[in-house]
């Protein structure tokens, strides 16, 4: 096997594959009659469907790519007011992203003076504006303006949103933060601990060992549960709320941040598992690679379905232990398999069509809010034998390529989103 390069072949490989599977689901989920594996389980229902596993694989996967992200920083020169600076940026970018999707969620044309589809548009528009990776040539003072344009943009959308039921309108809040926002807080809490650690492999287990600790208590018999304005306790089913045992746990009320810790817990095992794959090369010990990741992806899976009955089941709507143990598992050895095609073998050729969706992720994952938009602003619907069954599935998953194609040609143009 060949020396670690700086970038794994694999894990952009893998977050293409992962890439054009959210485009397919996330457009399939408006296709009616398809089997129920494929789509996303209830809340409610201990199981989970094929979409069920997309998310926390992508979160997985930025966990596998964060070591050697920062890593290159500081092998550039970078100090570390720099790398947290790079961090923090990052971060903030996918919460505010998430904070205006969450919202699109709620809003109210009726309410408002825009109509949804317009003001989707406008805020993705935005977006590109702000975090669009200019080329070097441009003038700084036109991509200062570009980039302000952008803000002005979010900001004029800010004032003029209304959101909530007809009776209760409101303007922007935040509440689950959405799926770039769930990304952000993940990222910027293993990244933070990645750096604090400086990367040393015994810690990240550590940490990553509390936050599947974390998870599993926050689902299992004693809860503990953080709102954002009060404390509350609930043990054995019996709540405690305003006593002094609430009162005693009232410093807990900042761990809101991280909730139940699911999305830490994928993502620093993705860290993890870099950080293992690292190690191994880095002492010449390759030939390990394959029983050690093969060892722990199994052990993943295996743990997950050993908590089901223990920890509300397995469920993406609720991330349960089950749920992040299992899916962590999959994607595991997804990884060793890809790193064997594609980093050992050298087939990444059979992959190149998708290439785009692995290094203008960002962008492949905003660009269907165009077409969406685009299409309900038009009023244009499927026509009922594409958006039915089988031949719905298959329009969605010619979608996702189309989209990808297309990010391909703009990837080439230099227009893609860089944070």
């Amino acid at each position: 096997m060949q020396q670690l390069p700086r970038r794994l072949l694999s894990i952009d490989v893998l977050r293409a594959i992962t890439m054009l599977l959210m485009i397919f689901v996330n457009d399939a989920s408006g296709v009616k009659h398809i089997p129920e594996w494929i789509d996303h389980a209830k809340g409610f229902e201990d199981r989970m469907g094929f979409a069920d596993t997309i998310f926390p694989a992508f979160l997985f996967i930025v966990g596998l790519s964060l070591p050697f992200a920062i890593n290159n920083r500081i092998k550039k020169g970078d100090s570390a007011k720099q790398v947290l600076f790079y961090i923090l940026i990052r971060s903030v970018a996918l919460l505010i992203m998430g904070f205006y999707h969450v919202n699109l969620e709620e809003y109210n044309s009726s309410a408002a003076i825009l109509p949804r589809a317009v003001w989707a548009i406008v805020i993705t528009t935005a977006f590109f504006l702000i975090w669009l990776d200019y080329p070097e040539t441009m003038a700084k003072a036109r991509k200062y303006l570009l980039q302000i344009l952008g803000i002005a943009m979010l900001a004029a959308m800010a004032i003029v949103y209304k959101g909530g039921e007809d009776g209760e309108v409101r303007g922007m809040e935040p509440s689950w933060w959405g799926i770039l926002g769930l990304i952000g807080w993940a990222y910027l809490v293993c990244a933070l601990i990645f750096f604090v650690v400086k990367g040393k492999l015994n810690s990240l287990i550590v940490a990553w060992v509390v936050l599947v600790v974390i998870n599993i208590i926050a689902h299992s018999v004693f809860k503990i549960k953080i709102m954002r304005d009060e404390a509350m306790v609930s043990i054995a089913g019996d709540d405690v709320t305003g006593s002094s045992l609430g009162n005693a746990i009232i410093f807990l009320k900042p761990l809101w941040v991280i909730h139940d810790a699911s999305t830490m817990t994928l993502t620093m095992g993705g860290v993890v598992i870099s950080g293992i794959y690292a190690k191994l090369v880095q002492q010449g010990k390759t030939q390990r690679i394959w029983a050690t990741l093969a060892i722990i992806g199994v052990l993943l899976l295996v743990a997950g379905f050993a908590l089901r009955p223990y920890t509300e089941g397995i469920s993406k709507i609720r991330s349960t232990p089950a749920w992040v143990l299992i899916c962590s598992g999959i994607t595991t050895l997804a990884f060793l398999l890809l790193i064997y095609v594609v980093d050992v073998k050298g087939k990444i050729s059979i992959f190149n069509w998708i290439k785009p969706a692995g290094t203008s992720t960002l962008t492949c994952y905003l660009i269907p809010y165009f077409q969406v938009f685009l299409l309900e602003l038009l009023h244009i619907n499927y026509p009922r034998i594409i958006n039915n069954g089988f031949p719905g599935l298959l329009r969605s998953f010619l979608t996702a390529i189309i989209i990808i194609l297309f990010v391909g040609v703009l990837e080439k143009k230099r227009l893609r989103l860089k944070i």
